[in-house]
């Protein structure tokens, strides 16, 4: 996996992380780094460009979650190990839109899982850009 940064400014700066290649077991928490370090750095409103992420498991579920953590400035510990993770993305599916990370241009696969999990009511899906980042 690799991850790209840009920016972009509409009514606030919006920073967006273009990931490309597989999101799972052996690269979730370099976009969990890439999270903490762009938000370190003083991002406040983060897109995750999904357009060319061709695969996503459970670690990357995982990981989408713990960037949402972050932005909200909470301080996750290591990434929960196993049922423990899922319990708490349960716990927060329900609690809404995230305000401050929205996701943008799912390829079909990827958007079946997110669609399977319910990570659609916690994540804001978008298909251009301009409207994702008018959106913020």
């Amino acid at each position: 996996m690799n991850i790209t940064v840009s920016l972009a400014q509409g009514r606030v700066p919006v920073t967006i992380l273009h990931v490309h290649g597989d999101l799972d077991a052996s690269s979730y928490t370099d976009l969990i780094a890439k999270g903490q370090a762009v938000y370190n750095a003083g991002a406040r409103d983060i897109l995750l460009d999904l357009g060319d992420l061709s695969y996503i498991s459970s670690s990357g579920l995982v990981a989408l979650h713990r960037v949402a953590l972050i932005v909200r400035g909470e301080k996750p510990s290591d990434p929960e190990p196993g049922w423990a993770a899922f319990h708490a993305i349960d716990r927060d599916r329900d609690t809404g839109l995230q305000q401050h990370v929205k996701l943008l241009n799912l390829q079909p696969r990827v958007d079946t899982v997110l669609q399977t999990v319910g990570f659609k009511q916690f994540f804001e899906v978008h298909t251009d850009l301009a409207t994702a980042i008018a959106s913020f």
